[in-house]
């Protein structure tokens, strides 16, 4: 099993049932959904009905506090869907705490779970076998650590919270799990690298890569991502007729428009498999980080793993 958070038990108001649509670029030629598509249920859904109206969100203007995410881990499911499908969301969140090698508290977290369902369908010619029944076409979980952003260095560690409503240190518990865990192979994996390759193509960020928290965007990374290790993969001789199915990125430290940096990869290969697009064979991904350009050594901007079927 790879790592995926199993869902905590919470009270009713912290779970929520809604619906996203989707965007034409979001369903394969296969008819399976994009992971990338998935996130938007989170924002869809619990963002909006559960998070919105949530007094750590009320109380940001006044304490500068913010759900930064940290982490994604999205997996695809079933298919074929039409571009025309609702998607089904059950979602919940958890307010909690992670604890360092002290038994200190190190962090507040907002971790969030989504499953996602839709009928089946197809956009275009005759109904597929099973047509209009309902199958979950993903997962998600994503992670936010509580932080002042906009504060000064050294001011922006958040590990008790003064809000009403709000215990000043949530009692539930995760645990954390490092970034560059990330960069350790699934179980059964073999590797197609020895070490780390540095992709052929550099990365430039530029604004189209940015959102409205001054960085670049979350999504950015794993589309980056997913175009190396296909280049990767075809020069291991490997077909690239393949859909990501899994995705896990932890992200560090955040980039800008006008930066630059570098992907370090490492193929890998894992027990078998039978694909829709490419018939009977092994699971194939990669693991790697974004690094600042003219620092491979260095920490990661982000981690990413991704495997493909």
């Amino acid at each position: 099993m790879t790592w995926f958070p199993e869902q905590p038990e919470v009270p009713a108001e912290q779970r929520v049932r809604g619906q996203s649509s989707l965007s034409y670029e979001d369903v394969s030629q296969d008819g399976r959904l994009m992971l990338l598509a998935l996130p938007q249920a989170i924002g869809h859904v619990i963002w909006q009905k559960l998070m919105a109206p949530h007094p750590l969100t009320r109380a940001a203007q006044s304490t500068g506090i913010v759900p930064l995410l940290t982490r994604y881990v999205i997996e695809g499911g079933e298919g074929p869907v039409s571009v025309r499908a609702l998607l089904e969301v059950s979602g919940r969140y958890q307010l909690a705490h992670t604890v360092g090698p002290d038994g200190e508290v190190a962090r507040l977290v907002l971790a969030m779970w989504a499953d996602v369902s839709a009928p089946i369908g197809r956009t275009y010619g005759p109904p597929p076998p099973r047509a209009g029944e309902l199958v979950r076409v993903g997962r998600v979980f994503a992670e936010h650590v509580l932080t002042r952003p906009f504060a000064p260095q050294g001011a922006r560690k958040v590990v008790r919270l003064e809000v009403e409503g709000i215990p000043p240190v949530p009692p539930d518990r995760l645990e954390w799990r490092p970034p560059e865990a990330v960069l350790e192979l699934p179980p059964g994996g073999r590797a197609l690298d020895e070490e780390p390759v540095l992709d052929s193509a550099r990365v430039v960020f530029g604004l189209g890569h940015t959102d409205s928290n001054q960085h670049v965007n979350s999504l950015v990374y794993p589309r980056l991502f997913q175009d190396a290790a296909l280049r990767r993969l075809a020069a291991h001789g490997r077909p690239t007729d393949l859909l990501a199915t899994r995705l896990e990125v932890a992200y560090r430290k955040p980039s800008f428009a006008g930066g630059r940096a570098a992907i370090a990869l490492r193929a890998f290969e894992v027990g078998e498999r039978s694909g829709a697009a490419t018939g009977t064979g092994r699971t194939v991904g990669a693991t790697g980080a974004f690094v600042e350009e003219g620092s491979p050594a260095g920490r990661p901007l982000c981690t990413v793993q991704m495997t493909f079927g």
